[in-house]
């Protein structure tokens, strides 16, 4: 999945209620058609219409479906590890089934060990008639253009943002550095090399001066540099610059390379 593909930067113009969903092996688009079923896990089509996770055998073959009933998509788990969505929320087999709200929301299907295979969804406003104002083209956010190398120790330090966790903070540079330090093959990228590479980020993103948080401490009793921290990521996460699938750099070929996530420090 290119981060740049990703649904949390929105969609082309749909009808109201449009399912729209991705995962590292393709994505789908489909109408709001009452009863329509949209089945995603390890298998292949026709048995799933997504794929996820095909390398895994602790993805279930059909893992969870999405059904189109009463004005909404309804998300149902059908696998047997856990589904996760946004602030923690766990389902399970056992679980019943919730609606799936208009706009972007990221699955994470639990896999082997601490792996987590990303679903994107996303959802037109729905019940919404459209009008000309509707049909125009969406303007996009403000995003900033990040380095190769800004954008991996980025993601390594907010990689809590971009997993959607309840009040995330960001890694210390240490963990950070641990991290980068194990999916490079022990390439030397120490506390500093990662500080400097975010400090150069916010330097630049301050003298733009349309970056929306405060990211310099320009008094002595300022914010702490782990709230400015939290400003940057916040910023970069809620503009769409980082994004879900981009958490696919800290799975790359030196660390298996398998396409899913893993809890934070667990290289």
């Amino acid at each position: 999945m290119n981060s740049r593909d990703s649904l949390a930067r929105g969609v082309t113009r749909a009808a109201p209620g449009t399912l729209h969903a991705r995962s590292l092996w393709g994505g789908v688009k489909i109408a709001p058609t009452p009863g329509r079923v949209l089945r995603f896990g390890r298998g292949e089509p026709p048995g799933v219409e997504l794929t996820v996770g095909d390398d895994d055998l602790r993805v279930s073959r059909r893992h969870g479906e999405l059904t189109y009933r009463e004005g909404a998509w309804w998300l149902r788990n059908q696998g047997q590890q856990l589904v996760r969505l946004p602030r923690g929320k766990l389902m399970h087999t056992s679980s019943e089934p919730v609606p799936i709200a208009a706009g972007y929301t990221p699955l994470f299907v639990k896999g082997s060990g601490y792996r987590e295979h990303l679903v994107e969804l996303y959802v037109t406003d729905y019940d919404q008639p459209l009008t000309p104002r509707q049909r125009a083209r969406t303007l996009a956010p403000k995003r900033w253009p990040l380095a190769d190398d800004e954008r991996l120790v980025l993601v390594a330090l907010g990689q809590r943002y971009l997993l959607y966790e309840p009040e995330p903070r960001p890694l210390s540079y240490r963990q950070a550095a641990a991290e980068l330090g194990c999916l490079t093959g022990g390439a030397p990228w120490g506390e500093r090399k990662v500080a400097y590479r975010v400090d150069a980020v916010r330097m630049r993103l301050a003298r733009a001066g349309d970056f929306p948080y405060e990211l310099l401490r320009t008094e002595p009793d300022g914010p702490s540099d782990n709230t400015l921290k939290h400003n940057l990521l916040r910023g970069l996460v809620e503009s769409t610059t980082l994004v879900p699938p981009d958490l696919a750099l800290l799975d790359g070929p030196l660390a298996g390379g398998q396409g899913g996530t893993h809890p934070p420090g667990t290289c």
